[in-house]
């Protein structure tokens, strides 16, 4: 269940409603790879994954799976660590929550919407 806590802290990337940087997020979720990578990341949770697994699961050469990283890196999807010889992703939930929040600010007129309760435009609805 959504708390209020939680939607207080989604009101944007960072914690501030920030147009240029939701726009670069969603640019670089707007490619098939992309998308794809930062699904498995999620899924993967904080803990990550390398990213010859990212590679290996996407089925893309590590050339390309350098250049999809980077693009999420700067828009701030994903952080990188080293551990050993291996470079391990993660998604930036922080990011992806402020996302959402920004997206989704004010949705049913403010009010928290939750799965119970969501808002569903119905057909020949306006709105």
């Amino acid at each position: 269940m959504l708390g209020v806590a939680t939607v207080v802290e989604c009101r944007g990337i960072k914690g501030t409603p920030n147009t240029k940087e939701t726009i670069a997020a969603l640019a670089a979720l707007a490619q098939d790879s992309r998308l794809a990578v930062f699904r498995l990341l999620v899924q993967a949770g904080p803990e990550g994954l390398a990213a010859s697994k990212i590679a290996e699961q996407i089925s893309v050469t590590p050339s390309a799976l350098s250049f999809h990283m980077k693009e999420l890196s700067h828009a701030e999807l994903v952080t990188s660590r080293h551990e050993g010889r291996f470079v391990i992703y993660s998604a930036n939930f922080n990011t992806m929550n402020g996302l959402i929040g920004f997206l989704t600010e004010n949705c049913c007129g403010g009010n928290v919407c939750s799965p119970g309760n969501a808002c569903l435009v119905t057909e020949g609805s306006t709105t």
